[in-house]
């Protein structure tokens, strides 16, 4: 432990970058947890006695979150009531300290809060302050409350999620069962944060960067928007129409499913030959990606023929021998011991006093002058740092501690 017995930041790029994270939730919050894991100190204020609404998220583990300890991990915990003077009085004198400001709340909400971001910037020049929304800061939505699933549906993603469907039909369009929308915008708000950051250290200047997270996910769509036309809009079908062929996941014999894709001439080309020879390579139905997409039925019959009289680990090393691109599809208990993901240490089992052995990703890409340290799991306490950093940061006496906690100012 460090001095006032706070854990010290891990070892990466982003060494002496701070980080005052005022978020909840998933998306903004999940930003500064990489920032974290990339080496920033990241100050995680929650509500005193509530905490973060993350913190009750997935499952439970003795009556502590799993998902708010990969969420949490890296982070200092102070319990700060914002609502209170004090408070916003302690973040105006604090917020020269911090490189980076996240905050998710709606659009108005740190006026009231005497924080507003104009009044932070001029505490603070260099400040990069990350906004981050379901809609956005601006436009008829911007007052909505929001969350990552209503970004997904606006964004349009949930529309073609539904098996071999473009566009809306009489299926009902699909939700996932993973946070899509909050993670993707997780990610893109530290690409917009590191090239803010990137900035203010050169210029001094600081950014409030807009992120709406039903942008974040247009990406996913790109291939969608723009082969779309007003005139011709996509046929509605209930048959397949991929936009490359043989594409999917087939069955073995051994009931294990495996993903092939063929996306190159050259790739489809070895594929056919392993498949059929020379013959099937030169098959008029097959010769380009046009005409195996036109004839992806007969194409994917075939497929299914071959890979169901071998097993899944017959057709991966035949597959792969040929030059083929191919690839196993996991389930989470096959994930955890699949040999690539254990040799390259993407998951990690991280032993914790309070929750025994947890599994977490590692940290995501890979430095090579920054070997990937183990995350520290988010505390289970509200407000665990709280004392150590106000009194490292801001020299609070312990009594001054005491008075604040007494009038509910901070936990």
């Amino acid at each position: 432990m460090s001095t006032y017995d706070l854990p010290k930041p891990n070892d990466g790029p982003l060494a002496g970058v701070r980080v005052l994270d005022i978020a909840t939730m998933i998306a903004a919050p999940l930003a500064a947890s990489i920032l974290g894991d990339y080496g920033a100190e990241v100050v995680k204020i929650e509500l005193p006695g509530r905490g973060d609404t993350g913190r009750k998220m997935g499952a439970q583990r003795d009556g502590i979150g799993l998902y708010w300890r990969t969420l949490g991990r890296n982070k200092l915990s102070v319990a700060l009531d914002l609502h209170q003077t004090e408070a916003q009085d302690l973040i105006k004198r604090w917020i020269g300290q911090f490189d980076i400001l996240i905050e998710n709340f709606r659009p108005g909400t740190l006026d009231r809060y005497n924080l507003g971001v104009d009044e932070l910037r001029r505490l603070n020049p260099k400040l990069v302050v990350l906004q981050m929304t379901a809609f956005g800061q601006t436009g008829p939505y911007r007052e909505r409350h929001g969350f990552g699933t209503l970004a997904e549906t606006m964004s349009g993603v949930s529309s073609v999620l539904v098996k071999d469907i473009r566009g809306f039909s009489n299926e009902r369009p699909a939700l996932t069962s993973f946070p899509l929308g909050d993670v993707t915008a997780g990610l893109v708000g530290v690409n917009g944060i590191l090239a803010a950051l990137y900035r203010a250290q050169k210029t001094g200047q600081g950014e409030v960067i807009d992120l709406a997270i039903y942008e974040a996910l247009l990406k996913f769509m790109e291939l969608e928007i723009i082969s779309h036309d007003a005139d011709h809009p996509p046929v509605v079908s209930s048959q397949r129409k991929p936009d490359s062929a043989p594409r999917g996941v087939y069955r073995c014999r051994d009931g294990c499913w495996i993903a092939i894709s063929a996306s190159t001439q050259p790739v489809a080309a070895r594929f056919l030959n392993l498949l059929g020879g020379e013959a099937l390579a030169q098959d008029p139905r097959f010769l380009n990606n046009e005409l195996r997409v036109a004839n992806v039925e007969a194409l994917d019959a075939l497929v299914d023929q071959w890979c169901g009289a071998l097993t899944a680990a017959e057709s991966t090393r035949l597959l792969s021998e040929a030059g083929c691109a191919v690839g196993p599809v996991e389930t989470v208990a096959s994930l955890l011991q699949n040999p690539q993901v254990l040799a390259r240490q993407s998951i990690v089992d991280v032993e914790d006093a309070d929750s025994g052995t947890l599994h977490m990703t590692n940290v995501i890409p890979r430095f090579g002058h920054f070997p990937p340290q183990k995350p520290i799991p988010g505390p289970v306490a509200i407000g665990a740092h709280t004392a150590g950093v106000l009194m490292r940061d801001l020299h609070l006496s312990q009594a001054e501690i005491t008075a604040l906690r007494q009038r509910g100012v901070i936990g």
